[in-house]
Order: structure tokens, then sequence, then C-alpha cells
């Protein structure tokens, strides 16, 4: 199965690092549903702008932890010189 790890731009222009192995579904869930995450539910609409797949949950999470270490600023260079 494959499971993404991704970046979201909410309307307030924070940025929310997640994983899932549904991306479309996540996403509307994000934007349309009561059951999404709390802090998307308060902040949309989200914009997708990153993502990266992976053949596992392990390996997905990893990079999600990894990428939620990061300061705002290496979020958005990351982001520049990966769109």
């Amino acid at each position: 199965m494959t499971h993404f790890t991704y970046i979201l731009l909410c309307a307030d222009k924070t940025l929310y690092v997640g994983c899932t192995n549904n991306l479309e579904k996540r996403l509307k869930e994000h934007n349309e549903l009561k059951g999404g995450a709390h802090y998307t539910k308060i902040r949309r609409p989200v914009i997708l702008k990153h993502y990266e797949r992976f053949r596992s949950l392990a390996k997905a999470r990893a990079r999600e932890a990894e990428i939620k270490r990061w300061t705002r600023k290496q979020k958005l260079a990351f982001l520049h010189k990966n769109p």
C-alpha cells in the first residue's frame, strides 16, 4: 500500500504536516468534513503544497516527524525548492 507525507498551506498562512494512505480523501476531510484535523478545521481552506510517496506507513511517519521538527523558515525554503 502507498502512504503519503504531505504539507498543507492553511488559510491563515500556517503550514500543516501529516501523513495518510489516501491523499485525495484526506484533503477532502481537511477541507470539508467535521471529522478532519482540528488544526485545519479552523483554518480552511487548505491547499496541498507538497507530497511524497512511501511504500510503508513507518517511512511516511518518519518523514512526517522529520519535517515537523523543521522551523517554519526551513519548511518554506523546502517548498520553494520542491513546488
